[in-house]
């Protein structure tokens, strides 16, 4: 998507970089409003962004500047070591929703959230390119003639789009991120991208038409609640997802890693209303049983006849305590879903034209 160069601004003496877009990529581009939303992208000031400092042209071709990061970015990291931790796997992407939430709020979609664009710096995350992606989809539609629907392309990294996105749906929105950031925690966790190992096409399609093994297949040891965000943010429905980057951040917020193995809650209130239903059904039959094993003890070795009611009182007497066993669980499961299910947002209208080709090549490294 571009061509990166560390360079020096002469006027502060500090490293920065310059990152150029390709002739192919830039055909049919608006200029003047590829630069107009840049400037969107550069009124973001948070300490999880990194910033844009500046915009141009040269010989025709759009460039712009950013701060030069000490440290390395989260796919060299898992290049190198493979899984992440489940306690810096939380942290980083506690860091990363932060700074999609101020964006959002600001009115900036990223487009691209994926291992590339999350920087390690300093212990802490933060993320780069923001924007860029809607102001290249923005300036294409925006040239004379030209629409992204016609040329057959979608913008964006294939391994991580959500499925209205690689369908180039015009009410794509923010919950494009949060699909993204959802496949982007899936690899932090397993090692890989929900649908990898494919031809840009055939991921598109697998975004769009299957539904991804769960993590925990994968890693299970990733507590329930992250495993249960993770894949809410992997629904092909926006709807369905998480609606805003703040509730990613208060769910993360809830999970407890230490000792890597352990839920933040025990998993008899983590898991849904089945478990109940469950237990529930297991009491009845227990219930039965101690009715038919009393009438037998009953009839057939001649213990008195009061046995039978006095075992169902003491059965009964469990009741209660299954029924607000279940209140707890309803209580805390809403307490931790809550976030995941708050309306909000506009329905994404679905798109019938079908992709012809994708432009996809892979980022270059962000440090040159």
């Amino acid at each position: 998507m571009s061509r990166v160069f560390v360079a020096e601004e002469r006027a502060f003496g500090r490293k920065v970089v310059v990152k150029v877009l390709p002739q192919e990529l830039t055909a049919g581009l608006s200029v003047s409003r590829f630069k107009r939303e840049i400037l969107l992208a550069a009124q973001l000031q948070h300490p999880h962004i990194v910033p844009v400092h500046s915009a141009g042209e040269t010989e025709g071709l759009p460039y712009y500047t950013m701060p030069y990061v000490e440290g390395t970015s989260v796919r060299s990291r898992l290049s190198k070591h493979g899984p992440m931790p489940i306690g810096e796997t939380v942290n980083i992407l506690k860091e990363v929703a932060r700074a999609l939430a101020y964006a959002h709020d600001h009115g900036v979609v990223h487009r691209d959230i994926k291992p590339d664009n999350v920087l390690l710096t300093g212990g802490s995350a933060v993320v780069t390119d923001f924007g860029i992606a809607k102001a290249l989809s923005a300036s294409k539609t925006d040239a004379p003639g030209g629409t992204l629907t016609q040329m057959g392309t979608s913008i964006g990294t294939p391994a991580y789009m959500a499925p209205e996105q690689a369908a180039a749906d015009p009410a794509t929105d923010h919950r494009a991120d949060i699909y993204a950031f959802g496949c982007m925690a899936y690899e932090m966790l397993t090692g890989a991208p929900p649908f990898t190992g494919r031809s840009p096409q055939k991921m598109l399609a697998a975004h769009m038409g299957e539904t991804p093994a769960p993590v925990t297949d994968y890693r299970p040891d990733t507590p329930p609640v992250l495993a249960q965000l993770v894949m809410q943010c992997l629904e092909k429905d926006a709807d369905s997802r998480p609606q805003s980057a703040n509730d990613l951040v208060h769910v993360l917020e809830s999970v407890t890693t230490s000792g890597a193995k352990h839920p933040a809650m025990p998993s008899i209130l983590l898991s849904g209303r089945p478990r109940v239903v469950r237990a529930l059904a297991i009491y009845a039959a227990a219930f039965f049983a101690a009715w038919i094993l009393a009438r037998a003890a009953v009839v057939g070795i001649g213990l008195p006849t009061w046995v039978v009611p006095g075992t169902l009182l003491v059965m009964a007497l469990g009741l209660p305590v299954i029924l607000f066993t279940a209140f707890v669980h309803h209580g805390a499961h809403a307490a931790m879903t809550n976030a995941n299910m708050t309306p909000g947002g506009t329905p994404v209208v679905r798109s019938t034209m079908t992709m012809i080709a994708v432009k996809a090549s892979p980022w270059v490294s962000w440090r040159r």
